[in-house]
């Protein structure tokens, strides 16, 4: 009987202990590690904004410039290079000369966001809105014709090339806009 009572015992204090021993073995384990964050990289974008002749020559053109990061935190670049435009909407029936003004604004809103790279690439969601005042047609109308060009996608360029990233045909004449974006690395 004592046999049989001294191997229950040994048998329990072998399973107590090997459960103390994996208990320990389990909560001394390093905690899994977490996915490495790729380190954020700097690039200088060169916008520049082309009014084309119809014989594919700039016939105007303006350039803007900006710095992106390729960290996810960051927020959106923005670039905003605007004139208010007053345009006369009535007048007064007070009886001076009183007119009633409404102002629009007029320029280039250059939007970056969601920049990361790939490979040699840069890739970025853009968004850009061009507007510029259009000559008229009618000589009696003396409101000014705002032309506008939107264009929103994302795209693909290549490290130090100049890239043309959107392109559209003018509706006054044979010319078009489009907008080159050239993406040098900081680093």
């Amino acid at each position: 009987m004592r046999r049989l009572v001294l191997t229950l015992c040994l048998l329990l204090a072998t399973v107590f202990c090997g459960r103390t021993i994996r208990a320990q073995e389990s909560s001394q384990a390093p905690p899994p590690a977490k996915a490495a964050e790729a380190p954020a990289h700097f690039f200088h974008l060169l916008f520049v904004v082309q009014e084309v002749g119809p014989d594919g020559k700039p016939t105007n053109s303006r350039s803007y410039t900006a710095t992106v990061s390729t960290d996810p935190r960051e927020s959106v670049t923005t670039i905003r290079t605007n004139s208010r435009i007053p345009i006369a909407t009535g007048s007064s029936s007070t009886g001076e000369k009183n007119t009633q003004w409404q102002y629009i604004n007029v320029g280039v809103n250059i939007d970056v966001n969601g920049t990361r790279e790939i490979g040699r690439r840069l890739c970025a969601r853009i968004a850009a809105d061009i507007s510029s005042l259009g000559s008229s047609t009618d000589e009696n109308l003396h409101q000014p014709t705002i032309r506008e060009n939107k264009w929103q996608d994302t795209v693909l360029i290549p490290l130090d090339k100049p890239t043309v990233v959107f392109n559209s045909d003018s509706l006054d004449n044979k010319g078009s806009m489009q907008m080159v974006v050239t993406a040098t690395s900081l680093q």
